[in-house]
């Protein structure tokens, strides 16, 4: 049977995550803002969660509703049948979006919900489930957008980008579906020699491995939030999660480097966490000293912005990053995200793509760089000629 879901996800990665939702079967899927509503049965709210690499989590809406106050929201919230879903022996918790001026405390409107299914099975039981912040068995989300009222059960609990292979991170680690997203953007497919100049904790470099090889991110995960429900079905679930059938053979090789000897063990550490140690070399390398692998190269790369990570001089660095690839990887598409404008400038090249993301807090540009040997006018004309 086919019911509605929600695929949550980050700003920018939203046409990303359609297009990942329709190549696990989705249907009547619709882009919102950042995130995407599809329909599909039980199996697909599973593989959603195992397969996709750009959302944080996914939804079962099981109730919409209008109200203007808390109070008209706890009695809706009130209205519903909760032993449908969860015991008096349940753990739950409440997560709360509020885009409203009617609605100016989420925090508020995430206490009356509680209450309300709180008193639902005290007028029925006389006893009340136990609220757990920390690891419920069910979590429960309210969206409220201007007077609309959406509430929703979280089938995946933690967040999705929270992948589990992680062990360790440097200052400023890239989110794990943000990782994916730039990979996806970039027509990343395992399609080549992939380069990390820069890697840090070696996000990009297990992101890359687990598209080349086509394994589901969800695969590290220790539990997610739907193995708790009432309707529960393992072995659906067995079997989708057993299932190796997509993967697929990576007949390339990725690089990382990094010059902090720090970043480079953390990356190890986690790289082999995920098992991917044989399709990963690794070396403590300053970006000036890069040599191209043989074979043709793309490079994805998430530089120090300045902001959360300093470097002593970090317009040379950028400066640096740009000769090195001119000069050493013709032939290969170079994609930097930076939410520094005068360091992208620094780079010296002229970008093919510019596109908008958010990376944590900050507002960033994804740049593609086409390089190419000789004369840039030539390479656009022959492009051109190539298209005629």
């Amino acid at each position: 049977m086919e019911f509605e879901m929600l695929a949550k996800t980050f700003r920018g990665l939203e046409e990303v995550l359609a297009a990942e939702l329709v190549s696990i079967g989705a249907n009547n899927v619709q882009i919102q803002r950042r995130a995407v509503s599809f329909t599909g049965d039980k199996a697909l709210m599973y593989k959603a969660n195992l397969y996709s690499r750009t959302a944080s989590r996914i939804l079962k809406p099981i109730l919409s509703f209008d109200a203007s106050n808390p109070d008209e929201v706890y009695e809706q919230v009130k209205k519903i049948n909760w032993s449908n879903y969860m015991s008096v022996d349940s753990t739950f918790a409440i997560d709360s979006t509020v885009f409203s001026e009617e609605f100016r405390h989420s925090k508020f409107v995430a206490y009356r919900v509680k209450d309300a299914i709180a008193d639902w099975f005290m007028e029925k039981y006389e006893r009340r489930p136990s609220v757990r912040l920390d690891g419920p068995q069910m979590m429960i989300n309210i969206h409220i957008a201007a007077t609309r009222c959406t509430l929703s059960l979280d089938s995946s609990g933690e967040s999705l980008h929270k992948r589990g292979y992680r062990v360790a991170q440097t200052e400023a680690p890239l989110n794990e579906a943000l990782a994916a997203g730039m990979l996806l953007m970039a027509d990343w497919k395992g399609q080549s020699n992939f380069l990390d100049p820069m890697c840090g904790s070696g996000t990009l470099l297990i992101e890359a491995a687990l598209i080349a090889l086509n394994i589901p991110p969800g695969i590290y995960r220790s539990s997610f939030a739907f193995e708790k429900w009432n309707d529960f079905e393992e072995e659906l679930f067995d079997t989708l999660y057993n299932d190796d059938s997509y993967e697929r053979p990576f007949n390339f090789k990725i690089y990382g480097s990094d010059n902090s000897p720090r970043a480079i063990k953390i990356a190890e550490q986690n790289i082999k966490s995920a098992g991917l140690s044989k399709y990963i070399d690794l070396q403590i390398m300053p970006v000036q000293k890069l040599e191209a692998p043989a074979e043709n190269c793309m490079i994805v790369t998430n530089p120090p912005y300045g902001e959360r990570i300093t470097s002593d001089d970090i317009y040379g660095l950028y400066a640096s990053l740009g000769s090195t690839v001119k000069h050493k990887f013709p032939g290969s598409t170079v994609w930097i995200i930076s939410s520094h404008e005068e360091c992208l400038d620094k780079i010296g090249l002229k970008p093919t793509e510019r596109i908008r993301l958010l990376n944590g807090s900050l507002d960033c540009w994804y740049c593609r760089y086409d390089i190419f040997a000789g004369k840039r006018n030539d390479f656009l004309a022959n492009k051109r000629g190539n298209k005629g």
